[in-house]
């Protein structure tokens, strides 16, 4: 679990830090505010995939099952900054689906922790593969970074697509292309 009281000791020598007095009424209740935040949003560390995808439903005709345009958030692992974006979940499946839900609770679990898309990306892949037994899963990602926007190259804008293909996916360009058409579709 989160030490909260580890985050906010931090949080006030980080403050020190840069110059600023922890003790001034704006930033009093900052380091227990920053506690709580960091709760939510690294919660994917005490958290499995495996809780959301064991609950699946019997189908007799099997499919590409899409779901795009999740929303998430996430924290680049580099420079605890912000990275955003949207995800499309698609595979085919095996007999079991499950709850469209579960793919953005999925997709969740792995965007709250400290994070890079590129590993983001194959993590959601691999958990679907695992725990669905899909024929082919195919994982597209494209996120704004705000280590891009705010600081270094300053670039804001610019978006990184990063993809996953496992199983039935992996070398069938007619299936990648078809996802990519129902990506487009609006």
């Amino acid at each position: 679990m989160i030490d909260k009281l580890k985050i906010k000791e931090a949080v006030k020598m980080m403050l020190e830090a840069i110059g600023e007095d922890p003790e001034r009424e704006g930033l009093l209740d900052t380091p227990d505010r920053i506690a709580r935040m960091y709760e939510e949003i690294f919660s994917g560390n005490f958290e499995s995939a495996k809780t959301h995808l064991d609950r699946v439903f019997s189908v007799e005709e099997d499919g590409i099952v899409l779901e795009k345009d999740i929303q998430f958030y996430s924290m680049c692992e580099h420079h605890l900054i912000p990275f955003y974006g949207k995800v499309h979940v698609a595979y085919i499946s095996n007999g079991k689906v499950t709850g469209l839900s579960k793919l953005a609770r999925t997709v969740e679990v792995f965007a709250k922790r400290p994070q890079l898309q590129e590993r983001m990306t194959n993590q959601v892949a691999k958990a679907l593969m695992e725990y669905l037994n899909p024929k082919g899963v195919m994982v597209v990602i494209e996120a704004e970074h705000l280590c891009m926007t705010m600081r270094g190259v300053k670039k804001p804008g610019s978006k990184t697509v990063t993809t996953a293909y496992l199983g039935d996916f992996k070398d069938n360009e007619n299936l990648k292309n078809e996802v990519f058409r129902m990506i487009s579709l609006s």
